[in-house]
């Protein structure tokens, strides 16, 4: 299997994927998703990073965050939340050996409807493996404060939403509803690697650019059509992730 890629550029979106080692279900308990919270929270306080979604599963996790800074910003909060939760577990379990694959994936998003997409994506997460029926069923999803069922030791950065979509946050979260039970409704609720497996989602041009801007890092990968008919991909080698 590949190693997962951590393509960067600043100024863009990136949806993170994280797995734990060899896909088991270290994350399964209530403390340790809570704990990879309060450690993405301390993170998203110490650098230069603005958190749009996110969700803990019981053996991955997802981020979507925007970032303007150095590369090391996105790896260091990453490592703070990822280590800090893997230390404790590990410390309380009497457990030794890796907790996490060695690397996450970074891929880019579009700003425009691909991102709300993405963000729906990932909210829907436990509702595509039968968890939950709703994603405001699962506690562990960014919907809760999306929505204001959490108003406490928010992460999300709602004001990089007015920034993106012209909208006021009321707006917003109003549109947003109506994304989601458009998502629930549709006869299409299943996994998309694109998002996961890629280097880049959204229009042919964006990836054009992205395409330009990585260089070398993207010698060789091709812009495909995607399953969904308003976007491509700008493919990854293998599947990390699958």
């Amino acid at each position: 299997m590949s190693r997962a890629k951590r393509h960067y550029l600043p100024g863009y979106v990136w949806h993170i994927t994280h797995r734990c080692h060899k896909k088991e279900f270290l994350l399964k308990f209530h403390r340790d998703r809570k704990k990879w919270l309060y450690w993405l929270y301390q993170a998203n306080q110490r650098f230069q990073i603005s958190i749009l979604n996110y969700i803990v599963t019981s053996n991955h996790i997802h981020l979507l965050v925007f970032c303007d800074g150095e590369e090391n910003d996105i790896a260091n909060a990453i490592h703070l939340a990822s280590g800090r939760t893997a230390w404790e577990y590990n410390k309380r379990k009497k457990r030794r050996g890796s907790f996490w694959e060695d690397r996450y994936h970074a891929t880019a998003v579009a700003t425009d409807n691909h991102l709300i997409k993405c963000m729906v994506y990932i909210d829907m997460n436990m509702v595509r493996a039968g968890v939950v029926n709703h994603p405001r069923q699962w506690p562990y999803c960014g919907y809760q404060e999306i929505s204001g069922n959490r108003q406490r030791y928010t992460i999300i950065d709602k004001e990089r939403w007015v920034n993106f979509f012209g909208e006021d946050i009321r707006t917003f979260k109003d549109t947003y509803d109506i994304w989601i039970e458009e998502y629930l409704n549709s006869k299409n609720i299943q996994r998309e690697s694109y998002w996961t497996e890629s280097i880049a989602v959204g229009g042919e041009d964006f990836l054009e650019k992205i395409q330009g801007k990585l260089g070398e890092k993207a010698k060789g990968r091709k812009i495909l059509k995607s399953k969904d008919k308003d976007s491509y991909e700008l493919r990854e080698e293998g599947s990390p992730y699958s």
